[in-house]
């Protein structure tokens, strides 16, 4: 674990929740595509080379599932499609729209707009989809029928996204994300990132030492849950983004205090609970490794990430783990209350031994018809007990002291100091 704020240390000690994403720290950040499936559920590798146009012909970040995509297609040989095309135009990835489009062309001049991402949205700019062999007008029955077909496969913990595409879209140049609308859904593809094993053991330890897990994801809500209970994570209650939207700062900031899951969630809405949470009075950590997570952790009192996140992510951190494990945020969080608690020591003692100093100056001046200690006397005096201080930093700290986290207090340092004070006075 590398420190890049010196002052996180503490704060990394005294968290009382931790907001975390979903990939990469709850699953193994390893994204397999299972399936890829007509809109019925049947195997269909039109729909893969659609999606691998998409995936590999964007000049954005490539992200796990367009990796996944990409080995998908090659270990079934499609390497014709990888020179067979050519981009004509794309209209990148946002977090509102959540999908991602670009237009291609093949060697007849014949041009496509292919589209992928969550199914709710895709079916926003859907008017067609190909059922039964035909391409038919996207009833609400078909939508439905979409809907549980999805439903079925997050179930089993799968992502799940959609492909749609659109022949001979708008001219070339002119391309908007206007250009998203009456498409025609072909399928869907389902990707599986498991959970890590040792997880669930690192959500307990974490409960054990008073630190609430709770999880801000921007994935659908029901293959987040699946996990959820695969890593022992209660899910009593959850709440989605287009609900955040509704609430006002106070209401969300009750509901946030009970509620171990929120999903669907953008940038800016994972930014606002970690807000809300602070402002209740907890001590929150933020970890993430994606463009997603930046402003959360900054919202945080300590933003952690790890060494394979993307550089804004790294940047916005206070904490960098080298190795993508909550178990090892564990051992970070116990480092920080023992760097706390050492801390404390070395303030009581320098505060009592110069408040002691000063008070044995002012009694013995009030008796003594000379100065009872020359200048040299007392930094003489600070010295020694400074290099007594140096063993601190290594000293043990007891085992209940770890158990819970600890705020920055001040209070037990005055009384320490006119305690011990006057009586170092007497020697």
């Amino acid at each position: 674990m590398i420190i890049k704020n010196l002052n996180a240390i503490q704060n990394l000690g005294s968290i009382d929740i931790l907001c975390t994403d979903k990939t990469g720290t709850l699953t193994q950040d390893k994204v397999v595509l299972e399936y890829h499936l007509d809109i019925h559920g049947n195997e269909d590798d039109r729909v893969l080379r659609h999606a691998f146009l998409n995936s590999f012909y964007q000049t954005g970040l490539k992200n796990l599932i367009d990796l996944a995509i990409i080995s998908k297609n090659r270990e079934l040989e499609n390497s014709h499609l990888e020179t067979g095309y050519t981009k004509v135009d794309e209209i990148p990835f946002d977090f509102n729209r959540r999908r991602m489009s670009v237009v291609v062309s093949d060697s007849s001049g014949k041009t496509q707009l292919i589209t992928k991402g969550a199914v709710e949205e895709m079916l926003k700019c859907c008017s067609y989809a190909e059922y039964n062999g035909n391409v038919e007008p996207l009833t609400e029955e078909i939508r439905e029928f979409i809907l549980s077909k999805s439903n079925e496969l997050n179930a089993d913990g799968m992502r799940v996204i959609a492909v749609a595409h659109k022949t001979n879209p708008a001219p070339e140049g002119q391309f908007s994300v206007s250009d998203e609308t009456d498409m025609v859904l072909i399928g869907y593809l389902a990707f599986l990132d498991p959970p890590k094993e040792t997880t669930a053991q690192a959500i307990k330890a974490l409960y054990e030492h008073g630190v609430d897990v709770k999880i801000l994801t921007g994935d659908n809500e029901k293959v987040t849950c699946c996990i959820c209970r695969q890593v022992g994570l209660p899910v009593n209650e959850l709440l989605l983004g287009s609900e955040i939207d509704d609430l006002d700062d106070k209401t969300l900031a009750e509901k946030a205090e009970s509620i171990t899951v929120f999903a669907k969630l953008s940038p800016a809405q994972k930014a606002r609970v970690v807000r809300v949470l602070r402002e209740n009075g907890h001590m929150v950590g933020y970890m993430g490794d994606g463009i997603n997570d930046a402003s959360a952790m900054k919202a945080s009192d300590v933003g952690i990430s790890v060494d394979t996140a993307v550089d804004i992510a790294k940047e916005s951190a206070d904490v960098i783990l080298l190795d993508k494990d909550l178990m090892v945020l564990e051992s970070g969080i116990i480092e920080g209350r023992k760097t706390y608690a050492n801390m404390i020591k070395y303030i009581k003692m320098t505060a009592s031994s110069n408040f002691g100093n000063m008070f044995s100056v002012l009694a013995a001046s009030a008796f003594l018809p000379f100065l009872p200690m020359a200048s040299i006397h007392l930094i003489l005096l600070n010295l020694i007990y400074d290099v007594s201080c140096t063993a601190i930093p290594w000293d043990n700290v007891d085992r209940e002291y770890l158990l819970k986290p600890r705020k920055w207090d001040a209070s037990s340092v005055g009384r320490f100091m006119v305690w011990l004070g006057p009586a170092s006075s007497v020697f």
